[in-house]
């Protein structure tokens, strides 16, 4: 998808859910629309969800896509980006060193860290795509935004 595509669809994204999100207190609701709306709406997510953190592994949260890993421990793109608190795009997930393979397919990988509003992660944002390098800088700044909407 071009850059000036990308950018619109994620604009209209983030109203969508921003609106969505006054709509329900609970957390796990609110982690189940994101990912639906995510990974119906951007044609090249092929896995989308949340892994949430309890101490030092993450356990599977609200997701769309296939059957996921429940729990990612000691390595792995997630647990790298809570790790350096920070959004991980990974163009090609086979050459990342500990990557954790739960589907086969999965050839790129962006993970954005969920902060709760005293600044701890709470959550990861997982998305996966079955094309090589499919997330940039664009995917970055916006899923941040959505998770932002998480707080």
């Amino acid at each position: 998808m071009d850059k000036g595509k990308k950018e619109g669809r994620y604009l209209r994204l983030y109203a969508q859910i921003a609106d969505l999100m006054v709509k329900s207190p609970d957390q796990t609701s609110k982690m189940a629309t994101i990912a639906a709306i995510l990974y119906n709406k951007m044609d090249y997510f092929f896995w989308c969800g949340f892994y949430r953190l309890d101490g030092s592994r993450l356990i599977v949260g609200p997701y769309q896509g296939p059957a996921a890993c429940q729990i990612l421990e000691g390595r792995g793109v997630c647990l790298a980006s809570v790790e350096q608190k920070k959004t991980i795009i990974v163009p090609d997930v086979h050459s990342f060193p500990g990557h954790i393979a739960c589907d086969s397919r999965s050839l790129s990988e962006i993970v954005v860290p969920v902060f709760d509003s005293t600044g701890k992660i709470t959550a990861v944002l997982d998305v996966d795509s079955k094309e090589p390098a499919s997330f940039d800088e664009t995917d970055g700044f916006h899923l941040e935004r959505i998770v932002g909407l998480l707080t």
